[in-house]
């Protein structure tokens, strides 16, 4: 099983405790919005494998749970990268 992370760009409010938490992952794009950071350089708001990030699943979960609003969503996929289960935020 693998994770992945995607910013809600709809829910975000730009606080940006992510970044602070979490600079190797995370990012603030010109629209004041968090953006996932690749070990590629490009950046995101889609799901991105945590395997394409230069960080770890601690640092990932706990930038995660920083969000005031929750639009970091972290999910479990199968080897096929179907989702299993959601593990950020808690449903």
């Amino acid at each position: 099983m693998a994770l992945k992370v995607k910013v809600d760009r709809i829910l975000c409010i730009g606080a940006a405790s992510c970044v602070a938490v979490a600079p190797n992952t995370f990012e603030m794009d010109s629209e004041a919005k968090a953006v996932s950071k690749k070990k590629d350089g490009s950046m995101t708001s889609e799901y991105v494998n945590y395997s394409d990030i230069n960080d770890n699943e601690e640092n990932i979960l706990n930038a995660a749970k920083s969000c005031p609003v929750n639009a970091i969503v972290i999910v479990e996929v199968d080897d096929q990268g179907n989702e299993v289960k959601q593990i950020w935020p808690e449903t």
